[in-house]
């Protein structure tokens, strides 16, 4: 008895190690069948000047350039800040692009592609949206970087539908340059109406809700009294 007791226990034991491999065996197999098959994604990131988008932007592609898959970087044919072809942050970090007058031409260039990444992309027309979801659908993964509102606080170009649509949105910060707190808006430093306006620090400051409201009080009472400052191209 005490011998079939031990076999017993014995041929349970195998059978736990079996089963347990069994289910380890599966688990792999998964994640590989995973990671050959890339799920198309939209990813946005967004916030106010100064604060980061780009940067983020660059890294992610540089990620996915380094785990070997092919990527391409798009941007408008308007911003011309540090480069006409490349994406460059403010800090100066770049990744080669190419510039599209509009965001059909991504679709048009985008086959044979696993990342697209598109910068600047408040600047695009509202196709974008329609652009970024068909890339997605079709297997590509999306990283969208842009400002998500202009000077005025309003909802800037595609970015508020993209940002509806994506499944994954990182909202980024600066940080207030008068009271050090996550920066809220852009504030324009200029009397410059247009709502596109490329520019530096020179033309725009990050500012917290607070102190973005307390400028564009200012602003008001300088408009009213005819300080406001001289037009940028005067």
């Amino acid at each position: 008895m005490h011998f079939l007791s031990k076999l017993k226990k014995l041929l349970l034991y195998s059978i736990g190690q079996y089963v347990s491999f069994i289910i380890f065996a599966s688990a792999m197999i998964d994640t590989n069948a995973g990671e050959n098959h890339r799920p198309g994604r939209i990813e946005v990131v967004c916030g106010s000047m100064f604060s980061g988008k780009t940067e983020e932007l660059i890294r992610r592609m540089k990620r996915a350039k380094f785990a070997k898959q092919k990527v391409e970087i798009f941007k408008p044919v308007l911003d011309t800040r540090y480069s006409d072809v490349n994406v460059v942050s403010h800090d100066r970090n770049s990744i080669p692009s190419t510039p599209v007058e509009n965001s059909e031409d991504i679709l048009a260039l985008c086959a044979g592609h696993d990342v697209i990444g598109i910068d600047e992309a408040q600047f695009f027309d509202d196709k974008l949206v329609e652009v970024c979801n068909k890339m997605a659908y079709n297997g590509i993964r999306v990283i969208v970087a842009g400002l998500d509102m202009d000077f005025q606080g309003v909802p800037f170009g595609p970015i508020p539908a993209l940002c509806a649509v994506a499944d994954d949105v990182t909202k980024v910060h600066a940080i207030c340059i008068k009271c050090g707190a996550l920066a809220y808006a852009s504030h324009r430093l200029v009397n410059v109406e247009a709502q596109v306006m490329l520019g530096e620090k020179m033309e725009y400051e990050p500012l917290c809700r607070e102190c973005y409201q307390k400028a564009l009080a200012e602003d008001h009472r300088n408009a009213l009294s005819g300080n406001l400052f001289e037009n940028i191209d005067s």
